[in-house]
């Protein structure tokens, strides 16, 4: 079990991406452009996160902040409160 800690939240994407193939041939080190924000779902959260995510809300977040962290092919996405937009639920 992941347990963040140092203001960071555990998270998990609301929705899943989809995994249809492209009509066009794109390189394969194409990235698409991903929204600014995105809505994901707290599983669990430090102690010190400086507003309440006890009922694992959905939350608002800069996309570009969320870090994922490998460990034994498990990945786990944490995102610090500060680039917490809003709180949905």
């Amino acid at each position: 079990m992941f347990l963040p800690v140092n203001r960071h939240i555990l998270i998990d994407k609301d929705f899943e991406e989809q995994d249809s193939k492209p009509l066009l041939i794109l390189p394969d080190d194409y990235k698409p452009t991903l929204d600014k924000h995105a809505v994901v779902r707290v599983l669990n959260s430090a102690e010190d996160v400086r507003f309440d995510l006890k009922n694992n809300p959905r939350i608002i977040v800069d996309q570009s902040m969320i870090e994922e962290i490998s460990i034994n092919n498990t990945i786990y996405r944490v995102i610090q409160d500060n680039y917490v937009v809003g709180i949905i639920d």
